[in-house]
């Protein structure tokens, strides 16, 4: 393990049971792919943010704790991803996003939030990419996403995404509303004035 992330966990691997010792190994080296990556292709960002050894070590040790918890090809994965869709250098939590994208469907912010503004009125019947996205733009309030300009918008409904992706990756779950339907009566049609009650008492309960 003294070749892992340069040294950077022989502590805390010694400290760790048998059983996680080839998970950490495994992982230390999509780490390492992972920092390889960077470096070609974020260069001068790359020697900008990590100077000298002890950085580097450092912001090794910390991705790998951040991202223990998924599949060490999903990190690299990640990573590459991070090559085409990031200007600049990848934050932990952007490795952590892109990494969910792989093992929880959760989309990047910038597409969730281009989905949060196209979806149709009726929200509850949408096939959302992930309950996220639908809950982010609730919290950020629908009325609000359709009737102002991007800049103003977007920082909002980007706060209240992360906020709630945070939660998804510490294991919580989102499920959407169930579809409320209208009864139907195949013997009797209703009148406009029930119609539009039972419409205005949908509406209520799916609070679109």
């Amino acid at each position: 393990m003294k070749k892992i992330l340069d040294h950077a966990h022989s502590t805390k691997i010694s400290q760790t049971p048998a059983g996680s010792n080839a998970k950490l190994e495994q992982m230390g080296k999509a780490i390492n792919e992972v920092f390889g990556l960077f470096r070609i292709n974020f260069h001068n960002q790359y020697y900008k943010a990590y100077p000298n050894e002890e950085q580097l070590r450092t912001a090794k040790k910390l991705m790998l704790e951040s991202l223990l918890h998924f599949p060490p090809e999903t990190v690299v994965t990640a990573a590459r991803r991070a090559l085409q869709e990031c200007e600049f250098l990848p934050t932990i939590y952007k490795m952590l996003t892109l990494c969910a994208v792989g093992s929880n469907g959760l989309p990047e912010a910038r597409a969730a939030y281009r989905e949060a503004c196209n979806a149709p009125r009726n929200k509850s019947d949408y096939a959302w990419s992930h309950p996220a996205v639908y809950h982010a733009g609730r919290a950020a309030d629908w009325f609000f996403l359709a009737n102002n300009p991007e800049p103003v918008v977007y920082p909002v409904f980007a706060e209240h995404y992360k906020n709630i992706c945070s939660r998804v990756l510490r294991g919580e779950s989102f499920q959407m509303p169930k579809r409320i339907k209208l009864e139907e009566n195949l013997g009797q049609s209703l009148s406009k004035a029930e119609n539009a009650e039972r419409l205005a008492k949908l509406r209520a309960e799916l609070k679109l």
